[in-house]
C-alpha cells in the first residue's frame, strides 16, 4: 500500500485517529496450501526441537482441510470490514495486515509500513485474552520486527497495542446472537434443558496463573487473568442469553486444543471429558460456545466440529457449536471505537471507554511483569518495551 507522497512530504496525522497513522491487524498466520504445512509448523515451533516427523503428525489437521487454514481467508474478511467500517464513518485510517508464523510475515509489513512513511501504528492483536501468548508474545513479535528495522537503519514508527477487548460489547453481542440461534438448532424437546459449555484455548497452568498485570497473578491453578476474563465473558453471555430466550441454561468454561508435555499441568477440563460428564449427569443437550477465538481458525475447526462433535455423536448427545466473532459489522466497529478510545488518551483528552461485565476496561499499556515468558525477551508497546 503506497502514497502519492514521499514521506518527508506527509503531514502529520490529523482528525479523530490522531496521533496514529495506520492500524495494523497482527494475526497467528496458517498453511494456504499442502506445501506450506511443515515450514508453518516449523515456524511455530522453532527453538523447542520438535523433530519433523512429529511435526508432519501434527499437520494431519491441516492436511484433513487441504492444507489450508482458514484463518488467512479471515484475516482478510475482517480487513475488508474493518475498511469498509472506516470509510462509512469517515475515518481516514489505513489498514494493514501481518502474522507471526506465516506470510504475510509481520517483519515485511512493517517495513512497507514504514516506506508509506507510517510513523504511529496502534495494533490490534487477534486475541481478546490476557495471556503469554495471546498478549506478550506478540509484542515480543512486534520488538523483533522493530530490531529487523533497526538494522536495516530504517527509521522506527512507535507501535501501541489496543487494550484486550474481552469485554467490549461489540466482541460479546455477536457470540451472544450465536448462542441464541445455535439453541434455535437443537431439537425442540432438548433445547431449554441444554448446557453451554464455554471454550477456550488450554494454555499450561502456570502460564495461565501469571497472565496479565502482576496484581492479577495467582497460584495453585486458579488461572490468573486468562480465567478470570473467561469466566467474566461466559457470565456475561449466559445472562444475556437468559434474558433474550427466557430460559437460563447451566454453564461451564472448558478447554480445547491442549498442547505439550503430557506431565505438564494445564487447564482442564477438557471439551471432550466435559461431555462425557454431562452426559453421564444427564444432560439433554451442550452448545459449545468458542468465546476463546475471535475466527473459525483451525482449532474451531477440528477440535470442536470435528473431534468434539464426532464425541457428542458416539455418546448420542445433541450438540450445536455457536459461531466465533469473524468479520462481523459490530466487532469492526468495536475496533474502530477502540481506535478513537485510545487516541484520545494519547491526545491527552477525555475518552469513552466501552465495557461490561464485573472487571472493567482493560489496561492500555502492559505493566512491566504482565504475562511473562519462559525467558525474558525484549517487548515492545509497553512499560518495559526499549522502544519509545
Amino acid at each position: 500500500m503506497s502514497d502519492q507522497l514521499p514521506a518527508a512530504a506527509r503531514p502529520r496525522a490529523e482528525g479523530p485517529a490522531a496521533p496514529y497513522d495506520a492500524l495494523l491487524l497482527l494475526s497467528f498466520g496458517g498453511p494456504e496450501g499442502p506445501d506450506d504445512v511443515v515450514p508453518f509448523l516449523e515456524n511455530v515451533t522453532r527453538g523447542r526441537g520438535i523433530p519433523r516427523e512429529r511435526l508432519e503428525e501434527v499437520g494431519a489437521h491441516y492436511f484433513g482441510f487441504g492444507g489450508v487454514s482458514p484463518i488467512n481467508a479471515q484475516n482478510r474478511a475482517l480487513l475488508d470490514a474493518l475498511r469498509k467500517d472506516f470509510a462509512e464513518h469517515g475515518l481516514d485510517l489505513p489498514v494493514y495486515w501481518g502474522n507471526r508464523n506465516w506470510a504475510p510475515y509481520l517483519t515485511d509489513v512493517m517495513r512497507e509500513m514504514v516506506a508509506d512513511g507510517r510513523r504511529r501504528i496502534a495494533v490490534l492483536a487477534t486475541s481478546a485474552y490476557a495471556s503469554y501468548s495471546g498478549c506478550r508474545q506478540y509484542r515480543e513479535n512486534l520488538a523483533d520486527a522493530l530490531a529487523a528495522l533497526a538494522a536495516e537503519g530504517l527509521e522506527l514508527p512507535r507501535v501501541d497495542k489496543l487494550r484486550h477487548y474481552f469485554n467490549h460489547p461489540g466482541f460479546l453481542d455477536p457470540m451472544i446472537e450465536g448462542v441464541v440461534a445455535s439453541l434455535g438448532e437443537l431439537p425442540e424437546d432438548v433445547r431449554d434443558g441444554a448446557h453451554l459449555a464455554f471454550t477456550t484455548h488450554s494454555i499450561p497452568v502456570a502460564a495461565a496463573d501469571t497472565s496479565g498485570p502482576v496484581e492479577d497473578h495467582t497460584e495453585g491453578g486458579e488461572g490468573g487473568a486468562y480465567v478470570k476474563q473467561h469466566l467474566d465473558v461466559a457470565e456475561v453471555i449466559a445472562d444475556e442469553v437468559a434474558v433474550r430466550t427466557g430460559v437460563g441454561h447451566p454453564w461451564k468454561l472448558v478447554y480445547q486444543s491442549r498442547s505439550g508435555a503430557p506431565h505438564v499441568p494445564w487447564l482442564e477440563p477438557d471439551i471432550c471429558d466435559h461431555l462425557e460428564a454431562l452426559h453421564a449427569e444427564g444432560a439433554p443437550a451442550v452448545v459449545m460456545v468458542p468465546i476463546g477465538f475471535v475466527s473459525d481458525h483451525m482449532e474451531v475447526l477440528y477440535d470442536l466440529d470435528t473431534e468434539a462433535t464426532a464425541k457428542a455423536a458416539e455418546l448420542g448427545l445433541p450438540v450445536a457449536r455457536s459461531a466465533t466473532v469473524g468479520a462481523d459489522p459490530a466487532f469492526a466497529e468495536a475496533v474502530r471505537e477502540l481506535v478513537l478510545e485510545r487516541a484520545a488518551k494519547e491526545r491527552g483528552e477525555a475518552a469513552e471507554e466501552c465495557w461490561v461485565g464485573m472487571l472493567g476496561q482493560s489496561h492500555d499499556v502492559c505493566a512491566v511483569g504482565c504475562c511473562p515468558g519462559r525467558a525474558p525477551r525484549p517487548a515492545a508497546a509497553g512499560a518495559d518495551s526499549p522502544y519509545a
